[in-house]
């Protein structure tokens, strides 16, 4: 209850109980608000704080199974704190510009992010040398465009399994996407969003820095214990299971050389009469037969 209480109260330092004016709300929100006061609805933090601890818990079982989280926020508050935050865990971020299609036409997406990445390799690698100063300008120029919109989402290699989303209403189009896709959503909601559209709402002021910050810092922590659990599981199995997994390999290994190489003495023996001359070349029977002769002369002078 204690750590609620302080939790209640950080976020409420942190001006997350602040909604929109009433005018603009969302009928939808109604059972996350607490109150209006001048004008402008509270956000009932009890309810946020409830929120948000389920929402950490499912994030932490998804990170700890190794799965992917996509962090979006595109909005000028949201960019920085969502990218520090995703590189903190290594997870996927977009905080540019939402591509049209960057789940629904996921390969595409791959496709460019490939071409970005052989472009920087080139580059690197000197394989542009003997290009002119303008072509290389113009290459360059390519891959920081693609570098800031695909950046965050370069080490993708398959669709996520949930998006993480500050703002639903400004990110309508990837929470379609992720909707048309059966991909897990968990957004920062405020009381002029519709929380239904979203499988795990936050309530939450989504416009001030410091809400964004310590909703996405607490999500983040959650994400972070979960990879630790998952790297300290590794840990422990991998000494026994590991040596014992190798042994087993090992065994099924021998045991395959040595029927290969009883196989190989046999057809030696019909062929050549013994297993040295049968080692060398089990499958020519008829040059072994053809010697025959000129070893048995051999044997008689």
């Amino acid at each position: 209850m204690e750590n609620n209480t302080s939790l209640q109260q950080q976020l409420l330092d942190a001006g997350v109980h602040f909604g929109h004016l009433k005018k603009k709300w969302n009928p939808k929100m109604l059972p996350y608000i607490f109150a209006e006061k001048k004008g402008i609805h509270i956000i009932d933090l009890n309810k946020t704080t409830e929120c948000l601890q389920e929402t950490a818990a499912i994030m932490k079982q998804i990170a700890r199974s190794g799965k992917k989280i996509l962090f979006v926020g595109t909005k000028k508050q949201a960019k920085d704190i969502v990218q520090d935050n995703a590189k903190k865990v290594n997870m996927p971020f977009v905080t540019e510009r939402w591509l049209g299609g960057m789940l629904t036409n996921f390969n595409t997406v791959r496709k460019s992010v490939k071409k970005m990445q052989s472009i920087e390799k080139m580059l690197g690698d000197g394989s542009f040398d003997n290009i002119t100063k303008k072509e290389r300008l113009t290459l360059t120029r390519d891959k920081d465009k693609m570098e800031k919109v695909l950046g965050g989402i370069a080490q993708l290699g398959r669709v996520p399994a949930a998006l993480f989303i500050v703002d639903i209403g400004h990110e309508h189009i990837a929470l379609a996407e992720a909707r048309r896709l059966g991909i897990t959503t968990f957004g920062v909601v405020d009381t002029n969003c519709d929380p239904n559209k979203v499988d795990f709402a936050i309530p939450a002021n989504d416009d001030a820095t410091k809400s964004i910050a310590i909703i996405s810092d607490y999500i983040t922590a959650a994400i972070a214990e979960g990879l630790a659990e998952r790297q300290a599981a590794k840990d422990e199995e991998g000494v026994d299971e590991m040596s014992d997994d190798d042994k087993e390999k090992k065994a099924a290994r021998l045991e395959a050389e040595a029927q290969a190489e009883g196989g190989r003495g046999g057809r030696g023996g019909r062929g050549a009469g013994g297993p040295g001359a049968g080692g060398g070349q089990p499958k020519r029977r008829m040059p072994s037969t053809q010697r025959r002769p000129s070893s048995g002369g051999g044997g008689g002078r």
